[in-house]
């Protein structure tokens, strides 16, 4: 990647050019470095190992290469290993089931999807910073709301849940476990919202979305301003939306609280007693990396495992633990063990296992 950058950075040496130039030009150098990396076929070679893997905007950047993260693991496995690249989280699911990859690194509900549709098992599972292997689902609301005075009233005649109906709801994106699928699916389950359409049909979940929030809630595409935790905190703390569903360690991750209780992340975070966090609507799994056990070998998912976990032995395995995968380390387990709970919390959405079975 760095002699496509030296090269950019060559032929501007003594010329006078705006830096927004000059950053699209180095955002190119990066784009073209990025897609001439190995993102091959395994050929002829029958123990190369494919990894399924959605390529985002956000892999432009230097330490977000998965790229080393196969090469890294390639070292460890001793066999090739190759990314595999696919638009979505469901296609990499499905590049597994079809046998066009070997494992797949994808969210809980991509997962769950791997597990219940195509009976897909776990190798092993991303850990959290404390120790879990999972995180809890929850609403961020700021302190001076109606919503937050809800909950702090020690009042049981006032629900929070219920008011926040009519109010402008800031998700992570479509589809997504903390920031859509489990809290529709605790406020559908619990009669504060209504399916609206065919429960069968998964669109009807963006009209329950719009019909018991606001008709303009924030639903992003990946890549956009309000997307992923740190965009639906931002859209919360900045007055765009009214409610944040996201996870309950966003804060601390996105804004950096310190001991001094004072936000130390971009501008825009506000203070912690600025906001609120409502009770947890669920436990969403972390990502798990899947594959098919059909398809796939004891000796050689022992192998997968045992590399994955080592990546934690060395500081090149922990750089790419944090920035390509954004983990702490991972964990052996399984799809019953791992996934086995997360029907009950999404089970209430409308057309989802009809959705996934396509």
């Amino acid at each position: 990647m760095s002699s496509a950058i030296d090269r950019v950075r060559e032929a501007l040496q003594g010329r006078s050019i705006p830096i927004a130039v000059v950053g699209l030009l180095l955002s190119s150098a990066v784009l073209w470095a990025l897609f001439t990396v190995d993102y091959d076929e395994c050929g002829d070679d029958e123990d190369c190992i494919r990894i399924a893997y959605e390529v985002k905007d956000t892999y432009l950047f230097w330490d977000a290469n998965p790229q080393e993260m196969a090469d890294k693991l390639s070292e460890l496995t001793g066999e090739k290993v190759v990314v595999y690249p696919v638009a979505d989280e469901v296609a990499a699911i499905e590049a597994v089931a079809n046998g066009n990859a070997e494992i797949a690194m994808v969210d809980g509900a991509a997962g769950w999807l791997g597990y219940q549709v195509y009976d897909l098992d776990v190798v092993a599972v991303e850990k959290k910073p404390d120790g879990r292997v999972y995180y809890n689902a929850a609403a961020w609301v700021r302190a001076d709301s109606d919503i937050a005075a809800a909950y702090l009233d020690d009042d049981p005649d006032t629900d929070p849940f219920a008011l926040m109906e009519g109010k402008k709801s800031c998700h992570t994106g479509w589809l997504k476990s903390a920031g859509m699928l489990i809290p529709m699916g605790y406020l559908i389950g619990n009669g504060y919202a209504e399916v609206q359409g065919d429960p069968e049909e998964i669109e009807s979940l963006r009209a329950t979305v719009t019909s018991f929030f606001h008709k303009d809630s924030e639903i992003p595409e990946g890549g956009t301003q309000y997307s992923g935790y740190k965009g639906a905190l931002k859209c919360m703390m900045t007055g765009h939306g009214d409610i944040a569903l996201v996870k309950d360690t966003a804060y601390r991750l996105y804004c950096d609280e310190n001991e001094d209780d004072v936000p130390d992340g971009p501008d825009w975070c506000l203070d912690r007693d600025e906001i609120v966090m409502l009770p947890s609507f669920g436990q969403a799994p972390s990502h798990p990396v899947m594959y098919d056990p059909a398809r796939m070998d004891d000796e050689t998912m022992l192998r997968i495992q045992d590399a994955l976990l080592a990546l934690d032995d060395d500081s090149e395995g922990r750089e790419i633990l944090n920035d390509v995968l954004n983990t702490a380390g991972m964990v052996a387990s399984t799809a019953e063990e791992h996934l086995g709970t997360y029907s009950d919390a999404v089970s209430n959405v409308p057309g989802i296992r009809a959705y996934l079975e396509k």
